[in-house]
C-alpha cells in the first residue's frame, strides 16, 4: 500500500513534511482501506514499521479527536474511521462548492465597483477568508486566505453572526473577548447585538474604521438549502469622503451578490 507522505502532492513542499503527522495520515488512510471490519493493533504495527506502543499512541490520539471510533475490547478491540472525518469531508465539499460559485461574483464586484472583493466561512467562531479578488492598482489589504479574523470588527465576521441564532451569537462573542481593534471598534455585547440586528434586517453589516483605520468594508451573508449559514462576501477598500451616502450603494450591491450565490446554493427564502 502506497502511504500518503510518499506521494508527490501538488503543491507540498516536501522539505517541511512533519513525520509524526504523515504517520497518523498513513493509519488513518490503513483503516479506510478495512471497511467497517476495522484493523487491530496488530494489523497495523507491520504495516507502519513502528512499536506496537507508538502505534497505540497515535491510535488513541486519534480516537480522543474523533478522527477513529473502536469496537470491541482486548486483543479482539478494532478501529474505524470516526465521524469527525465525515464532518470534515462535508465541509470541504461544501467549500469547494462555494468558492466554486462566489468567485465569479467577486470578480464581478471588483469590476463594478474597484474595491477589493472577499469570500470567507465560519470557523469555530472566527471568519476565515477563502476567497479573493484584488482591486486594480497597487493598494493591497492584508486579507492572506486562511487567516482567522475577529467576528466583531470585520464586515464578513459581522454579516456571518447576523445570519446565526442570537444564543450561539453571545457564545461566540463571550469566547472571542472583542478586543479593541481601533477607536471605532465595537466591543460593547448589547451595543454589538443590536448593530447585528440592524445588519440582519438590511441584510449587510458594515465595517466603518472597526478593524483598520482608514479602511471601510461592507459584507453580506450567503446562505444555503434550508437558510443555514454558508458564508459571507464583502467588498473592502479606502473610507470614501462620501462613505455615509455611498455605504447604502455598496451594501445593496453587495447584498444582490450575496443572494445570487445563496439561491445558486439552493436557499429559496427571501
Amino acid at each position: 500500500m502506497a502511504k500518503q507522505d510518499d506521494r508527490n502532492v501538488q503543491g507540498a513542499d516536501q522539505r517541511y513534511r512533519v513525520q509524526s503527522l504523515g504517520r497518523g495520515l498513513d493509519l488513518i488512510d490503513m483503516i479506510a482501506a478495512r471497511g467497517n471490519d476495522g484493523a487491530r493493533l496488530t494489523d497495523l504495527t507491520p504495516e507502519l514499521g513502528m512499536s506496537k506502543a507508538a502505534v497505540y499512541a497515535l491510535l488513541q490520539t486519534l480516537l480522543a479527536r474523533g478522527y477513529l471510533s473502536d469496537f470491541s475490547e482486548g486483543a479482539n478491540r478494532r478501529y474505524r474511521l470516526g465521524f469527525r472525518l465525515a464532518l470534515l469531508g462535508d465541509m470541504a465539499l461544501a467549500n469547494v462548492a462555494l468558492a466554486d460559485i462566489a468567485m465569479p461574483e467577486l470578480r464581478k464586484l471588483t469590476a463594478d465597483l474597484g474595491l477589493t472583493s472577499r469570500l470567507a466561512i465560519l470557523d469555530d467562531g472566527y471568519a476565515v477568508v477563502v476567497g479573493r479578488v484584488d482591486a486594480p492598482g497597487s493598494i493591497r489589504f492584508d486579507a492572506a486566505l486562511g487567516r482567522r479574523e475577529m467576528p466583531h470588527s470585520s464586515a464578513v465576521g459581522k454579516a456571518l453572526l447576523a445570519a446565526m441564532p442570537g444564543d450561539e451569537v453571545r457564545r461566540i462573542l463571550e469566547r472571542a473577548e472583542l478586543p479593541k481593534r481601533t477607536p471605532h471598534t465595537i466591543t460593547d455585547v448589547p451595543r454589538l447585538m443590536k448593530d447585528l440586528a440592524l445588519s440582519r434586517e438590511r441584510g449587510y453589516a458594515v465595517d466603518d474604521e472597526e478593524d483598520t483605520e482608514g479602511v471601510a468594508c461592507v459584507g453580506s451573508f450567503v446562505l444555503g438549502r434550508g437558510g443555514a449559514i454558508a458564508g459571507a462576501i464583502s467588498v473592502t477598500g479606502l473610507k470614501p469622503r462620501d462613505w455615509s451616502t455611498r455605504v447604502i450603494e455598496l451594501g445593496n450591491r453587495v447584498r444582490e451578490s450575496a443572494s445570487a450565490v445563496s439561491r445558486q446554493l439552493g436557499y429559496t427564502g427571501d
